[in-house]
């Protein structure tokens, strides 16, 4: 019983999880880049040139731009979830480079 309750419970809460992130991004959250997952063809090609895209694969898209109403823009070009990413607290310690004294 206990196996099927956590069985219905993680996927509650991965689903919970990314809605609270996607509200917060929409609702003017500040983050360094936008993350948006399964990105269309037609998104990537109407990005204006003031949007960056700074990492991709072929399931995703970190893009980058200045202009404080990102995710809205993403949205209004066609993106059907952004995501907050590049966020200082997402890079475990030991990925982070130290700077060295000279």
């Amino acid at each position: 019983m206990t196996i099927k309750r956590l069985a219905v419970a993680l996927p509650l809460v991965l689903i919970g999880w990314i809605a609270t992130l996607a509200i917060v991004m929409r609702a003017g959250g500040e983050a360094p880049a936008a993350f948006v997952p399964f990105p269309t063809a037609a998104l990537i090609e109407n990005l204006p040139a003031d949007i960056a895209i700074t990492g991709r694969s072929p399931i995703s898209l970190t893009l980058r731009s200045d202009a404080e109403d990102l995710p809205a823009r993403l949205y209004q070009f066609g993106a059907w979830l952004v995501l907050p990413a590049g966020l200082e607290a997402c890079i475990p310690n030991f990925l982070r480079e130290t700077p060295t004294a000279s």
